[in-house]
């Protein structure tokens, strides 16, 4: 039960020594080992994480503990840097790489006291919808082994089994996602360039936030597209957000990007009254392929604010159908020019071809990236060409602006906070997921998210229900720029009045015979 409890459950009971750090580390370490097929984490660091607990419990035992966080179990996507402990971003251009220094938003948690598990798998540089493309293996998805999704689930033949009819989590980030869903932390980061938080966070059924861009530091976070990534932060309740964005945001004079100011850490207010709210459904993203299912899901939610008396209002993005096309041109411009810096000089992969350095080059980069990076490489130095830089590049940052203006504009109205989907459905079947290209996948999947990174947005992602097929589906709320109080809020209301159901998690009877379940709430849906 106590993997179960939110943070400030947990901390509470780390204070009144109900449980200790030790105690609490070794049973997420323990949970890790048995739902290993998961395939959610690439690097457990099990004596690195001990070590860190029973430091954590000296401090409790001393009546100082660093605060919420001291003695509390959390895992990091593995783009992020962190010292003396491998970071791969799941490809073979950085496999056995140790970076000397942790990214801030790292540093941030260790100096309160928090325990870092491990590393959490991801697409190989955080390029990808599905956690599927990365060199250590796809992501499977906890709900995949859950009650919910056994029950409603119907093989298509007698062999069928488990193996082949496992969900994905949703990507980049479907480590992270994967691992607060299956208990196996408490909290976990991850990236959000263009829905790499959301996306996983709407298919595992947890709470992802992508702060306004400018308030986390990316100092350490290794690059995909510098104008639009930011870290992320995966937690099972909307409050446990707030706690993790209080511990990391403010400014980095490592990270010319971050606000100047200080940030003050909030609490989240119990919403009572929500009549002087305004709330926008952008029509725009009513968008090809959105599920029925969702379409009614998001027309429910928005009744659910109306009948609460706030005021709901249709609203127009003109520019969201231009966005995703608008988004891949920029992200592989920007990505074309992050990649350069693996050549196999200074760190990583290093080819033994030793004919010329031209060769070396060639060889380091065709055997350390995936088919995925490579294309993505050609094409953005294809738009940066100089007889095209004008026609795409230049063109598509006009039209990001076009994007962010028009968010100004419904913001200008009056609207304090969009409604849309977060997914066009549920999670797909990994058989049916691998059918298509990533490219294509990505521009399917995200469609709905994008656009609050090209425009520096705040987004969240809140679990609201159970399909039909007995799988977590999302919506998204998108905030003003650096409102995220009035965002979180908001989002809090909402988690209150679903009670999403807690995943009754039933491991596979030949990996684990233990059951970890969760009495369920009344479900929205």
């Amino acid at each position: 039960a106590m993997l179960r409890a939110s943070l400030r459950q947990v901390s509470a009971a780390l204070k009144e020594g109900r449980v200790t750090p030790t105690e609490l580390c070794q049973r997420c370490l323990a949970l890790i080992k048995s739902t290993k097929f998961l395939n959610a984490y690439i690097t457990v660091a099990e004596e690195t994480a001990l070590k860190q607990a029973e430091e954590s419990e000296e401090r409790y035992k001393r009546g100082q503990p660093l605060g919420i966080l001291d003695g509390i179990p959390i895992a990091v996507k593995d783009n992020f840097n962190t010292a003396g402990i491998e970071t791969t971003c799941a490809s073979n251009m950085l496999k056995g790489y140790i970076s000397p220094y942790n990214a801030t938003v790292v540093q941030k948690l260790l100096d309160q006291g928090a325990v870092l598990l491990g590393k959490t798998n991801l697409d190989e540089f955080a390029m990808g919808s599905g956690s599927t493309d990365g060199v250590f293996g796809p992501v499977r998805n906890p709900w995949s082994y859950s009650k919910q999704y056994k029950e409603k689930s119907v093989p298509k033949s007698h062999s069928e089994d488990e193996e082949s009819n496992w969900v994905i989590t949703g990507g980049s980030s479907g480590g992270s996602a994967a691992a607060v869903s299956s208990f196996t932390c408490f909290a976990a980061l991850g990236s959000d360039t263009g829905g790499s938080t959301r996306n996983p966070a709407a298919h595992c059924g947890v709470v992802g936030l992508k702060p306004t861009y400018g308030l986390i530091s990316r100092h350490g976070l290794i690059p995909l597209v510098n104008s639009m990534d930011v870290p992320g932060i995966l937690t099972r309740c909307v409050d446990d957000a707030a706690v993790l964005l209080g511990s990391l945001a403010g400014h980095d004079p490592k990270d010319s990007t971050t606000i100047q100011d200080d940030f003050k850490p909030f609490e989240l207010p119990n919403l009572t009254d929500v009549s002087k709210l305004s709330i926008g459904i952008p029509k725009e993203y009513h968008a090809p392929g959105l599920s029925s299912e969702i379409l009614a899901l998001w027309s429910k939610a928005a009744d659910l604010f109306k009948n609460a008396g706030a005021k709901v209002v249709e609203v127009s993005l003109p520019h969201t159908p231009y966005s995703i096309v608008c988004y891949h041109v920029l992200c592989t411009a920007e990505v074309a020019s992050n990649m350069a810096r693996f050549d196999g000089l200074e760190y990583g992969h290093r080819s033994d071809m030793k004919d010329s350095t031209e060769s070396m080059y060639a060889a380091t980069r065709r055997e350390g990236f995936n088919d995925v990076v490579r294309g993505r490489i050609l094409s953005g130095n294809y738009f940066l060409l100089r007889q095209n830089y004008e026609k795409y590049f230049v063109k598509a940052q006009k039209v990001r602006r076009l994007i962010a203006n028009d968010f100004v504009k419904v913001f200008r109205s009056g609207v304090d906070i969009l409604l849309t989907p977060t997914t066009l459905s549920d999670a797909a079947p990994y058989t049916e997921f691998i059918q298509e290209d990533n490219r294509t996948r990505s521009a399917q999947d995200d469609i709905l998210t994008q656009a609050a990174n090209m425009a520096g947005l705040p987004a969240i992602n809140v679990p609201t229900a159970l399909s039909e097929r007995g799988l977590p589906v999302g919506l998204q709320f998108i905030g003003r720029s650096f409102q995220e109080k009035q965002l979180l809020t908001v989002a809090k209301w909402f988690e209150k009045q679903v009670q999403f159901p807690v995943i009754q998690l039933e491991e596979v009877k030949r990996h684990d015979s233990d059951v970890y379940q969760h009495q369920k709430s009344a479900s929205f849906s």
